[in-house]
């Protein structure tokens, strides 16, 4: 395990009692709340100095109320140092009036709105959805990307229009490693990490595999997006708790502990939590 304190960028935290999340309906292993205590007991293992919450996917009619209690969790344990909140950035400029309500949580950092999900391949494309990323400029926020390795080639496209707003490509672009599909993926990822205001998050790996991965599956990714971006651009993520239906914490973080066996120290702790400081402008 890392030798000094590690920052996890990607927390996900719920409560499906107070707050609806329609998806989970369909995942009975992540159908129930997933708190605080519960990470405390998954980390034990490695020392988490600092917390990003990551928006989880609740119903949309329901996001500030998911913002307003990741904002109660961070005074219930103050490592919790940014928030990723959702906000409908599809309206264009009208979203200037959801994004100044949420900057009253003095912990925002950021805004994902998934792509994933879309029924529409190029729903990252439209016109107004640009637009309202965009505007992520002006309230000093940053925007993660969340896409699977069909939205790569929409993605260029998209980040080249949105422009010089601070990026964070979650989940390496979930590449189809269950399929071993390493192109056009690596060559997509390579070009990507050509624009230099997108960070690329090392998460929710072990997820896209088979059932029955092994080490040696995910590796030639991992690599990839290490080569792609570099010590200065790639972060730690747990992905917690979505990352249970393939890893628990203490293997992806051994897993990568080994992996990065024959790294300095100075390019490790960029990866393991100088970065997230710096993209995430935490204060730790």
């Amino acid at each position: 395990m890392p030798s000094f304190p590690i920052i996890d960028t990607h927390l996900h935290l719920w409560d499906p009692t107070l707050i609806p999340y329609p998806w989970l309906k369909d995942v009975p292993l992540l159908n129930k709340p997933y708190l605080l205590e519960d990470y405390r007991r998954a980390f034990a293992s490695v020392e988490v100095e600092a917390m990003v919450f990551v928006q989880c996917e609740a119903d949309f009619a329901a996001f500030a109320r998911e913002a307003e209690w990741a904002a109660e969790q961070s005074r219930i344990d103050p490592r919790i140092k940014g928030l990723v909140a959702w906000a409908p950035l599809e309206k264009g400029a009208a979203v200037a009036d959801d994004l100044a309500a949420l900057k009253r949580h003095a912990i925002l950092r950021g805004i994902r709105r998934i792509i994933q999900f879309e029924d529409d391949i190029d729903f990252c494309l439209r016109p107004d959805f640009i637009e309202g990323v965009r505007i992520l400029r002006d309230f000093d926020l940053s925007f993660d990307i969340c896409i699977d390795h069909r939205h790569m080639a929409n993605t260029l496209k998209f980040v080249d229009a949105v422009g010089d707003v601070p990026m964070i490509l979650d989940h390496i672009g979930k590449p189809s490693i269950r399929d071993d599909a390493r192109e056009p993926w690596m060559s997509q990822i390579r070009e990507l990490a050509r624009r230099p205001n997108i960070v690329c998050k090392m998460s929710g790996v072990a997820t896209e595999a088979k059932a029955d991965w092994k080490p040696d599956d995910l590796r030639p990714f991992m690599d990839a997006a290490f080569e792609a971006f570099g010590f200065e651009r790639m972060m730690f993520g747990g992905d917690w708790p979505v990352t249970l239906q393939a890893i628990q914490p203490s293997r992806w973080i051994a897993l990568l502990h080994e992996s990065l066996g024959g790294v300095n120290e100075t390019d490790q702790r960029k990866f393991w939590r100088d970065n997230a400081i710096r993209v995430y402008r935490l204060a730790v």
